[in-house]
């Protein structure tokens, strides 16, 4: 292992976006090897041998690899100097989670569906308007699990890992004609919000 932690991905992937957020906000120096998912560079057996389902971010940091964005993000939280992401209140705390598994197991695939249908469709297999549909009504249901707690951010007053999740792919969303049927709502206070946070305008993908 290097002795300066090594970020895989590219900067276009939404998890990738969060762990460089979580980075910056702990200012932690890396090394970064871009795997370009639109290229299919995942799927190589160079990153297989990292990460054996093909994903990113993979993460080599403190002599050990660490795969998926939310542990290289809690780890990262733990071990950093910068403010803590997540909240001390047993509640909020309990919220962040859940947001966090709803957003990976369901949400994710929904704004995803919704977004990449206008932006890169054949990362989604093509533009099909009953799968556009469907995502449009499951970022809908999202929305309204997700922002029940929000004041502005999804627990309350201050960020926390659930909102860095949340935020590269609602940046997505926002490019979108869909925007207007997505962040509505708590969502779009919450949208203002997050804009505003330091590492999230740092880390804007370039869309070439």
């Amino acid at each position: 292992m290097a002795d300066i932690p090594v970020l895989y991905g590219f900067n276009g992937s939404t998890y990738v976006r969060t762990a460089r957020m979580v980075l910056m906000d702990n200012d932690i120096d890396y090394d970064q090897v871009h795997v370009n998912v639109l290229e299919g560079e995942p799927k190589q057996p160079e990153h297989l041998m990292r990460h054996p389902f093909g994903k990113v971010p993979v993460m080599d940091i403190d002599d050990m690899r660490l795969r998926e964005c939310d542990a290289i993000c809690r780890y990262i939280n733990e071990t950093g100097k910068g403010p803590s992401l997540v909240p001390d209140d047993p509640k909020a705390r309990a919220k962040m989670n859940e947001a966090i598994s709803v957003f990976t197991s369901y949400g994710y695939d929904a704004l995803m569906g919704a977004a990449g249908y206008h932006l890169f469709p054949e990362l989604i297999g093509g533009k099909n308007d009953d799968a556009l549909s469907k995502s449009l009504a499951d970022s809908q249901t999202l929305n309204a699990l997700l922002m029940d707690w929000a004041d502005p951010f999804i627990c309350g007053k201050e960020p926390t890992l659930a909102d860095y999740m949340l935020a590269p792919m609602i940046y997505y969303v926002s490019l979108t004609p869909e925007a207007d049927n997505i962040i509505t709502g708590k969502l779009a206070r919450w949208w203002a919000a997050v804009q505003e946070i330091e590492s999230f305008k740092a880390t804007e993908p370039d869309m070439g």
